[in-house]
């Protein structure tokens, strides 16, 4: 989704299984035995969870800064709302049978 709507090209990927994924992950404290969120990096401050989504979307504009006002819902609250999308992504989301191989463009945004 991000790729889709981020048309500025701002946002670079890594896979948090790569070993700069992990070195990401061990810097700012994740565990890199069990990949259980992700970490968006906007400025050098580091985000995970639902705050990571809303980082994302307020970086891409309006109508997504909108998503702004999930950082109104307690913390934990917030918490509880990531692990219900988390764990029933593929039913609202949909799953693929394969994954897309990337343009040569998108495959310049991959780190590591």
């Amino acid at each position: 989704m991000v790729v889709r709507l981020d048309r500025q090209g701002r946002f670079r990927f890594a896979t948090a299984q790569s070993p700069f994924g992990e070195a990401l992950f061990r810097k700012h404290g994740l565990r890199t035995d069990s990949y259980e969120t992700n970490l968006v990096l906007i400025d050098g401050v580091a985000f995970t969870r639902l705050d990571s989504f809303v980082a994302v979307m307020a970086e891409l504009g309006w109508p997504w800064r909108a998503a702004k006002a999930l950082l109104l819902l307690p913390r934990p609250l917030r918490g509880w709302l990531y692990d219900r999308i988390a764990r029933n992504r593929y039913a609202l989301f949909g799953r693929k049978d394969a994954c897309d191989i990337p343009s040569p463009e998108l495959r310049k945004r991959f780190l590591g």
